[in-house]
């Protein structure tokens, strides 16, 4: 089997939150949005680049808390294009792992982590400053 795409679900609770965490601060575009009946909870695709999430308020569709790795390139200018916007709930610190990436882990409202790593090179990441802000 060859995956052309895997696609993390995460649950969501509050459409606003969601909006301003994913949206207004991640920089991801709602793709789609898809609500059963009128008053119901909602199930979205979220898209950045080519990162893709499906957000859902049902009941079942994925637990509180879920941790994603994102692995790719541009991660110390992701991190200072979030930090640069002064996101009052979550200021990540970058950090050099112990497994070789550069990375940082950004926390939504539901409690959902997703962490942006990108492999440690010494020539193009050597002038980095390593903190962490919480």
């Amino acid at each position: 089997m060859k995956a052309d795409r895997i696609i993390p679900i995460l649950r969501i609770f509050d459409y606003r939150k969601t909006k301003e965490f994913y949206v207004d601060w991640l920089g991801f575009e709602i793709v789609w949005e898809h609500y059963f009946d009128e008053n119901t909870p909602v199930y979205m695709e979220v898209k950045r680049e080519n990162i893709i999430f499906h957000l859902s308020e049902h009941h079942g569709d994925g637990t509180p808390g879920t941790r994603v790795a994102v692995w790719g390139e541009g991660v110390p200018q992701y991190h200072k294009e979030l930090i640069d916007k002064k996101y009052k709930y979550n200021r990540p610190g970058l950090e050099k792992t112990f497994y070789g990436a550069v990375s940082f882990t950004v926390i939504d409202p539901f409690g959902n982590k997703i962490t942006f790593e990108e492999e440690y090179d010494d020539a193009k990441h050597k002038d980095l400053e390593f903190f962490s802000i919480h």
